[in-house]
Protein backbone atom coordinates (compact mmCIF):
# COMPACT_ATOMS: atom_id res chain seq x y z
CA UNK A 1 0.00 0.00 0.00
CA UNK A 2 1.25 3.45 -0.91
CA UNK A 3 0.89 6.76 0.91
CA UNK A 4 -0.78 9.51 -1.14
CA UNK A 5 0.67 12.99 -0.56
CA UNK A 6 -0.57 16.23 -2.17
CA UNK A 7 1.69 19.09 -3.19
CA UNK A 8 0.77 22.62 -2.12
CA UNK A 9 -0.29 23.44 -5.69
CA UNK A 10 -2.59 20.41 -5.86
CA UNK A 11 -4.16 21.21 -2.47
CA UNK A 12 -4.86 24.81 -3.52
CA UNK A 13 -6.64 23.67 -6.68
CA UNK A 14 -8.68 21.06 -4.81
CA UNK A 15 -9.92 23.71 -2.35
CA UNK A 16 -11.36 25.72 -5.26
CA UNK A 17 -13.44 22.84 -6.63
CA UNK A 18 -17.14 22.45 -5.97
CA UNK A 19 -18.11 19.70 -3.55
CA UNK A 20 -19.15 17.07 -6.13
CA UNK A 21 -16.07 17.50 -8.29
CA UNK A 22 -13.76 17.47 -5.27
CA UNK A 23 -15.31 14.24 -3.95
CA UNK A 24 -14.97 12.56 -7.35
CA UNK A 25 -11.33 13.63 -7.74
CA UNK A 26 -10.42 12.67 -4.15
CA UNK A 27 -12.02 9.23 -4.47
CA UNK A 28 -10.24 8.48 -7.77
CA UNK A 29 -6.90 9.66 -6.39
CA UNK A 30 -7.48 7.62 -3.23
CA UNK A 31 -7.62 4.50 -5.43
CA UNK A 32 -3.93 5.09 -6.19
CA UNK A 33 -3.13 3.90 -2.65
CA UNK A 34 -3.81 0.29 -3.64
CA UNK A 35 -2.91 0.50 -7.34
CA UNK A 36 -0.57 3.35 -8.33
CA UNK A 37 -0.49 2.04 -11.92
CA UNK A 38 -4.17 1.88 -13.02
CA UNK A 39 -4.94 1.09 -16.67
CA UNK A 40 -6.23 4.59 -17.39
CA UNK A 41 -3.01 6.27 -16.22
CA UNK A 42 -0.30 7.13 -18.70
CA UNK A 43 3.45 7.09 -18.13
CA UNK A 44 4.88 10.50 -19.08
CA UNK A 45 8.55 10.20 -18.16
CA UNK A 46 11.09 10.17 -15.38
CA UNK A 47 12.55 12.78 -13.07
CA UNK A 48 15.64 11.46 -11.29
CA UNK A 49 14.49 8.01 -10.14
CA UNK A 50 10.78 8.92 -9.89
CA UNK A 51 8.26 7.84 -12.52
CA UNK A 52 5.77 10.53 -13.60
CA UNK A 53 2.22 9.63 -14.64
CA UNK A 54 -0.91 11.39 -15.87
CA UNK A 55 -4.25 10.24 -14.47
CA UNK A 56 -7.49 11.19 -16.21
CA UNK A 57 -10.46 12.05 -13.99
CA UNK A 58 -13.23 13.30 -16.29
CA UNK A 59 -12.29 16.83 -17.40
CA UNK A 60 -9.49 16.93 -14.85
CA UNK A 61 -5.96 15.56 -15.01
CA UNK A 62 -3.71 14.66 -12.11
CA UNK A 63 0.04 14.54 -12.58
CA UNK A 64 1.76 12.38 -10.03
CA UNK A 65 5.16 10.92 -9.20
CA UNK A 66 5.78 7.51 -7.73
CA UNK A 67 8.59 7.33 -5.22
CA UNK A 68 9.07 3.58 -5.28
CA UNK A 69 11.67 3.43 -2.48
CA UNK A 70 9.41 5.27 0.00
CA UNK A 71 6.11 3.78 -1.26
CA UNK A 72 4.74 7.31 -1.84
CA UNK A 73 2.45 8.66 -4.56
CA UNK A 74 3.05 12.42 -4.77
CA UNK A 75 0.20 14.29 -6.46
CA UNK A 76 2.12 17.12 -8.11
CA UNK A 77 -0.68 18.95 -9.92
CA UNK A 78 -4.44 18.67 -10.50
CA UNK A 79 -6.13 20.92 -13.04
CA UNK A 80 -8.36 21.03 -16.10
CA UNK A 81 -6.89 19.35 -19.15
CA UNK A 82 -5.64 22.41 -21.10
CA UNK A 83 -3.88 23.94 -18.09
CA UNK A 84 -2.36 20.93 -16.36
CA UNK A 85 0.63 20.66 -18.67
CA UNK A 86 1.79 24.28 -18.25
Amino acid sequence: MYLVVYSVKAKEFMKKLDKNSAERVFSRIDNLRNNPFPQDSKFIGRENEDKIFRYRIGDFRALYKIKENDKVVLIVKVDKRPRVYD
